[in-house]
């Protein structure tokens, strides 16, 4: 009987605290964000009627995409494709030129951080390599490769380097000393430090790093796809342009958008799951 009782005010107390919580959560997460949007629609439309010659105004790029929308996945005669198949192509560039970079980064911010002789060697070549714009990557790839799909990996994997390194390098440094030195009281081997005391305490900032490093490339794939055409968002984007279709313009800029917060969010999650832990709002 008090066991009944006391469930039953847990669940009196949790409807209650619900019911505090549901207008908070209302507008945090629906009434906020639907103002936003509606702000930018708003003045896209304004925008839009100012130059109406050029630009259409939503409800005319909606009724122009309805097809896009409609069929994303449509394959009608080569290079005719639908913007599902665009957008699947530009993913499989960015995701293996990222993991490529993910593989190298990550190890070399290790050894950067636990040895201060690498540190100061590779140092001065991430720092002058760093600042470089990608796209000027982008004429060295064609020149090794003398393909587009090869040197567009090649220069979303430069992009993903630099992030990665730096992040991962600066939490092994950051792991606290006390750590280290009981492991060598303990006799731990090398190679159990790194993987039970400096690893783990490392994550955050490797999943840091990971994170801003997919947000770059994926804004880089669509600069490298504009100028070396082919099957993806960016050419997509420059040839709806070269037409004055302003529409899937604005098609492309929203599917780009939210696959970056996809990405993003995916990558939130896997830490999540990797580290045991919620991950922080930015």
């Amino acid at each position: 009987m008090a066991i009944q009782l006391n469930l039953s005010a847990i669940a009196v107390a949790g409807q209650a605290a619900w019911r505090r919580a549901k207008p908070v959560v209302l507008r945090d997460v629906v009434i906020l964000p639907a103002i936003g949007f509606l702000g930018i629609i708003v003045l896209w439309w304004i925008v839009a009627l100012a130059n109406h010659e050029l630009m259409p105004t939503p409800p005319e790029a909606l009724v122009a995409n309805l097809d896009y929308i409609l069929n994303p996945f449509y394959e009608r005669g080569p290079g005719n494709l639908g913007i599902g198949w665009l957008l699947l192509a530009s993913l499989r560039r960015v995701l293996l030129g990222f993991l490529l970079g993910a593989v190298v980064a990550i190890p070399l911010g290790f050894l950067i951080g636990m040895s201060r002789p690498a540190m100061l060697a590779l140092n001065p070549i991430i720092q002058i390599f760093k600042p470089v714009s990608p796209l000027a990557w982008l004429p060295i790839a064609l020149a090794i490769f003398n393909l587009a799909e090869p040197s567009a990996i090649f220069v979303i994997f430069i992009t993903s380097l630099w992030p990665t390194i730096i992040n991962t390098a600066l939490g092994v440094s950051s792991v606290s000393k006390d750590y280290i030195d009981v492991a060598k009281v303990l006799e731990m081997p090398r190679w159990r430090q790194i993987t039970k005391i400096i690893w783990p305490a490392s994550l955050p900032y490797i999943f840091t790093g990971l994170r801003i490093s997919l947000g770059i490339a994926w804004l880089v794939i669509v600069a490298v796809e504009m100028l070396t055409g082919g099957i993806g968002i960016g050419f997509f984007v420059w040839d709806e342009w070269s037409r004055l279709n302003l529409s899937s313009v604005f098609l492309a800029v929203l599917v780009i958008g939210l696959t970056g917060l996809l990405l993003d969010w995916a990558v939130g999650k896997v830490e999540e799951l990797v580290t045991h832990r919620p991950r922080t709002s930015n």
